[in-house]
């Protein structure tokens, strides 16, 4: 993993320089761009990364409920969102941001900011109003990319949500995303991806850091059985 760049993980820009993603986000569905971005990416990551979905059925038609898959690629918001007919909206790290053309389509398609490292109460907010209207939040369960090509470790934030929200949440196993990197080589991985069966938690009001931190666990933990059989056993082995 020699080729990834230094990670930043704070972002010195103060809250108030996002504040107008959110309040976009609270009032608007995932507009036009979403389709667009969908449309030119569902090709690539069908024929060139052979992307294929298992366990699509285990998506809600209707209804709110939280996504959380693993993470190793930039390219993992769109594996997990082509193959599903529910608009994802995606919690993204602020550094993304700063690009007037890409800061419109993260807005416009329904992506919101996060300042990690910090008690972002703003990206909460939104998530929430998104939720409440029935939407789908996407939020990875290690908070940012693994950067060893192993599965890292679950964030208290996906927990957390899940418990203020009570709503269900889908667990995601992305495997092969980790060589994405690889196509300055011109190797291009196969990338399978397993929606699991949505686990339900009790809604707590105000949960303890230590309450947030386990739910994630219990989370991450049915990722990591999908994607130890997938590693182990294969596209093929998964599906049986």
């Amino acid at each position: 993993m020699t080729d990834l760049k230094p990670q930043v993980y704070k972002d010195s820009r103060p809250p108030e320089e996002f504040q107008h993603f959110h309040e976009w986000i609270r009032t608007h569905r995932p507009g036009w761009t979403y389709e667009l971005v969908r449309m030119i990416f569902t090709p690539i990551l069908w024929f060139v990364y052979r992307g294929r979905a298992l366990g699509t059925r285990n998506i809600p038609v209707d209804g709110a409920f939280i996504i959380a898959p693993n993470h190793f690629s930039h390219l993992d918001h769109f594996f997990t969102g082509v193959f599903i007919r529910r608009k994802v909206q995606f919690m993204a790290k602020s550094q993304l941001y700063g690009n007037p053309v890409l800061d419109y389509v993260f807005r416009v398609g329904g992506v919101f900011p996060v300042l990690r490292g910090r008690h972002d109460v703003e990206a909460f907010i939104t998530a929430h109003a998104i939720l409440n209207r029935g939407g789908c939040v996407g939020m990875y369960c290690e908070g940012g990319r693994s950067r060893t090509g192993e599965l890292g470790e679950p964030k208290p934030g996906v927990g957390r949500l899940a418990l203020e929200s009570g709503v269900p949440v889908v667990p995601v196993a992305i495997h092969g995303s980790s060589g994405v990197r690889a196509w300055r080589r011109l190797r291009f991985p196969k990338v399978t991806i397993q929606f699991g069966e949505p686990i339900s938690f009790q809604r707590v009001d105000a949960p303890s850091r230590e309450e947030q931190l386990a739910t994630s666990q219990a989370i991450f933990e049915r990722v990591q059985e999908m994607y130890a059989i997938l590693n182990a056993e294969g596209r093929r082995g998964a599906t049986r």
